[in-house]
């Protein structure tokens, strides 16, 4: 039961953030999000307020994004080069799916909640996951032993967030995965053993 529970609302999330990339945040309606998550209304509100509410479900999507990566990544890889492709991936993911708009209407309303900031759950698989990664990079010798795990996730996630907060301070103007692709390496480059 938990596990359709949890389907019915990505679903719902899913079809939000392809309408609002497709439409427009302020052209996409409820209606509109329950037809393309094959979902009903009732459904909807269970999970969610309004549309608003989905503002701060965009990270779902990220983690959602990082489940699948989780299953695909070789095991042989080395720890550092998993940190690099999982960026790379979430970024070009975000260039081609979330509008720079709706982004920037995440990262806000982050900055000005009272609230969840969602971003920063710890409970998220996305810090789970960067957890399994530093941890086994530790045990493989392949990062640093001496900063503890807990420090290489906050630099990893905070790394990653001033990315995006630039490249939607910037408008957009340049390639976020490319730019992080130069930029994300030489900033953990500490991390290295």
């Amino acid at each position: 039961m938990a596990r359709h529970a949890a389907d019915t609302r990505t679903r719902i999330i899913t079809a939000a953030w392809e309408l609002f990339y497709e439409n427009g945040y302020d052209e996409t309606t409820v209606d509109d999000i329950i037809v393309r998550s094959r979902t009903s209304k009732g459904s909807f509100y269970h999970y969610f307020s309004g549309k608003d509410a989905l503002l701060a479900s965009l990270s779902t999507l990220f983690d959602e994004k990082y489940k699948a990566l989780s299953e695909t990544v070789d095991p042989a890889m080395n720890s550092f080069d998993k940190l690099i492709l999982l960026n790379r991936e979430l970024f070009f993911m975000i260039e081609n799916t979330v509008s720079l708009e709706m982004l920037t209407r995440m990262l806000s309303t982050q900055l000005t909640t009272t609230s969840e900031r969602h971003l920063l759950d710890r409970s998220r698989y996305y810090f789970k996951f960067l957890r399994r990664i530093c941890t086994e990079g530790q045990q493989r010798g392949e990062l640093r032993g001496d900063v503890p795990v807990t420090e290489m996730i906050r630099s990893y996630a905070l790394l990653e967030r001033a990315l995006m907060y630039d490249w939607c301070l910037c408008g957009g103007s340049y390639s976020l995965t490319q730019y992080s692709a130069v930029q994300l390496p030489r900033y953990l480059a500490y991390l290295k053993k």
